[in-house]
């Protein structure tokens, strides 16, 4: 059925300069069907398909707090196998950390993943992706940044969150090595919300020109016969999406909760095995 329904949407793609999309080949959505490619909507339709993923989210949530029973059925199963995988895995890493950072962590995860695969349905795509892509995985970094920084605060003090980004110097060679390790642990931890963007952005779009190219492939096989389908040619590449998007939204959760254990005071980095 998804293969049908995509493989009916034809492929995004026109010389530069004739009022179509330019770029690497991509699959039309209901925003750029409608209103076309060099639109107000188009420069937006990120924001707009993060923003509508964030109400299909919440509508579950909330319909998953408010019809919980003593004896759950399958979607409060779903929900809270889902809870409980996340909540064992973050739990390994930050130990009795783990319940502060949870919910952002947690909502971090099932968000990243959810905009990931939002692209395998019909009309839809991946606010990760695109040619705007890059503005939805900087704002998901930047959030992890500043949290992070302000758990750093918070945890350490100033003085204390000052000595960490100096190498913690604790004798002579360690005070004469300030210089060297300041500015080193101020570019690392810059290029932290660098590298989780980038990453993120680049796989998921990578994946989504993948899916588009053999959609066309599909397509072409077929133009011959003028049929209003084509041979579903990325089917196999759905099952491989579903397997990058998963590992994309665990690399970037995983990562964001080390960043947080670099910053927890030592004495308090104790994990239950």
């Amino acid at each position: 059925m998804m293969s049908s329904c995509l493989s009916l949407l034809p492929l995004a793609s026109a010389p530069h300069g004739s009022g179509g999309h330019s770029g690497p080949p991509e699959l039309p959505n209901v925003l750029t069907l409608i209103f076309g490619h060099d639109t107000w909507v188009a420069h937006w339709m990120n924001v707009l398909f993060a923003m509508a993923i964030v109400v299909i989210i919440c509508t579950l949530a909330l319909k998953a707090y408010r019809h919980r029973e003593m004896i759950p059925g399958p979607f409060q199963n779903g929900v809270e196998f889902v809870v409980e995988s996340l909540d064992n895995f973050f739990y390994n890493i930050l130990g009795k950390d783990c319940r502060t950072f949870l919910p952002f962590l947690g909502t971090l995860f099932v968000y990243i993943f959810a905009m990931n695969i939002f692209a395998l349905f019909p009309g839809m795509m991946s606010p990760p992706g695109g040619p705007y892509g890059i503005n939805t995985t900087a704002a998901l970094a930047l959030c992890v940044f500043f949290y992070v920084q302000y758990t750093g605060v918070r945890r350490l003090g100033i003085v204390g969150f000052l000595d960490h980004l100096a190498g913690q110097p604790r004798d002579l060679i360690g005070w004469c090595l300030v210089p060297i390790n300041l500015p080193i642990h101020i570019i690392g931890e810059l290029s932290k919300p660098v590298s989780l963007a980038l990453r993120l952005f680049g796989n998921i779009t990578g994946e989504d020109v993948l899916l588009a190219v053999f959609v066309g492939l599909g397509i072409s096989a077929l133009g011959f016969m003028h049929s209003p389908v084509g041979l579903p040619l990325h089917l196999p590449f759905i099952f491989l999406a579903l397997v990058v998007s998963l590992i994309q939204a665990l690399v970037f959760t995983l990562l964001s909760s080390i960043y947080f254990l670099m910053m927890l005071p030592h004495h308090e980095e104790e994990h239950a095995h």
